[in-house]
């Protein structure tokens, strides 16, 4: 028994490495049509807010790569092309073939990557579709967005209202075919990567019919456990985040370092909390109404509060001087991914509106939604004045 180990032992070292019984090594391959030398290929792993680079390498110098990845954890993660495209993929025990286009060679640098296209197995065949069905509905977005805003004549408050409503038919629709999708693929072990999408009230007995078929074919699948008490964990944060509840406290640093705030020294105004970020583009094009709503409603004990997520501190500040906005500031440390899992977004600008008790009474509002829960808070909603005329007296 001794020799035998010794044995093992020399041909680990022979080989440089030792695999851990049951742990599964899959290889990950293809072509990059138009290679950068600035960044590698990043295997990346998200939970939740947390990100993580599992492995990387460059590109050669005729376009392929390879990775290795020891599969730890069965479950979607995302390959990164040197930061110019990415897809995500489920590691399990298929090996991939990946092709990507690479770098955008366009003199106008647009960061629309075309769709990429998995060579795996059936867990990656049902990756391919629900990502076709994201890139598409991604495609759709921009078209209507940019459609809306070539119509003459009409006011940014009336285009952008026009465009979330075509948003949420375009979002609904894209959730009516990932439904379909996990119906009728419920026994691929990748249906998890789509139920994250139908989260809801309205899906809850529905993705409990797919997840109990999947229990009964592996029910002690590591990843479906793993689901299952992250998805009891987010409903529980939700609930603490429901309108009524208190909002959760934070302190952060001011522009000038001299002070810290949070919500709680808010308390006994209404408060228009704001988080927001210098790059991101729909946060800026709502700072205008935001400073119109400040103007209204601040004399009427409105306090408006913004929370940058910014990195890069100078960036920062240079987007306040250009924005001029009259009111506090702050930036969350950690490009703001704590109090991103503290009050459960993942997109910008997210506006709440919390009352004198420090309660939330309102989320994600922006333009007009903000606006009238504003008028409601304040009282300053016009009463409707019936005219005897009117009335036909």
């Amino acid at each position: 028994m001794v020799k035998l180990s010794r044995l093992v032992l020399a041909a680990c070292l022979f080989l440089g490495s030792c695999s851990v019984p049951g742990e599964k090594v899959i290889t990950i391959k293809g072509k990059v049509q138009f290679p950068s030398d600035r960044f590698n290929m990043e295997i990346v792993e998200r939970n939740g807010f947390d990100k993580r680079v599992i492995d990387s390498c460059q590109v050669n110098e005729d376009g392929t790569y390879e990775l290795k990845m020891k599969v730890e954890r069965p479950g979607v993660y995302t390959l990164d092309c040197q930061k110019w495209q990415s897809v995500q993929f489920w590691a399990e025990d298929e090996d991939l073939v990946i092709n990507f286009r690479g770098e955008d060679t366009a003199k106008i640098k647009i960061k629309n990557p075309p769709y990429v296209y998995i060579q795996g197995g059936p867990n990656n065949e049902l990756m391919n579709l629900m990502n076709w069905d994201r890139h598409r509905n991604y495609q759709l977005m921009i078209g209507v967005s940019q459609g809306v805003y070539r119509i003459p004549g009409l006011d940014d408050q009336t285009k952008q209202d026009a465009s979330g409503k075509f948003y949420n038919m375009l979002g609904d629709e894209s959730r009516a075919r990932l439904q379909y999708l996990a119906e009728h693929y419920s026994d691929r072990n990748s249906v998890l990567a789509i139920l994250p999408f139908l989260r809801g009230d309205e899906n809850a007995a529905w993705v409990e019919q797919v997840l109990a078929r999947l229990e009964a074919k592996n029910p002690n699948y590591a990843p479906l456990l793993k689901y299952k008490a992250d998805m009891a964990e987010a409903k529980a944060q939700q609930e603490r985040l429901a309108e009524g509840k208190p909002a959760p406290e934070f302190s952060f640093p001011t522009p000038d370092g001299k002070q810290h705030l949070g919500p709680q020294n808010f308390k006994g105004k209404i408060l228009v909390l704001d988080f927001w970020a210098s790059w991101c583009g729909p946060c800026r094009q709502e700072i205008p109404h935001l400073k119109e709503a400040y103007k209204e409603y601040h004399n009427k004990g409105v306090e408006f509060f913004s929370v940058s997520i910014d990195k890069d501190g100078k960036a920062w500040r240079k987007a306040m001087d250009e924005e001029r906005m009259p009111w506090h500031q702050a930036q969350a440390p950690g490009a703001g991914k704590d109090v991103m899992k503290q009050y459960q977004f993942s997109g910008i600008p997210y506006i709440l509106v919390l009352d004198q008790d420090g309660r939330i009474v309102g989320k994600n509002l922006r333009g007009k939604a903000l606006t009238e829960k504003l008028k409601e808070m304040t009282g300053s909603k016009k009463k409707q004045v019936i005219s005897m005329s009117a009335m036909g007296m």
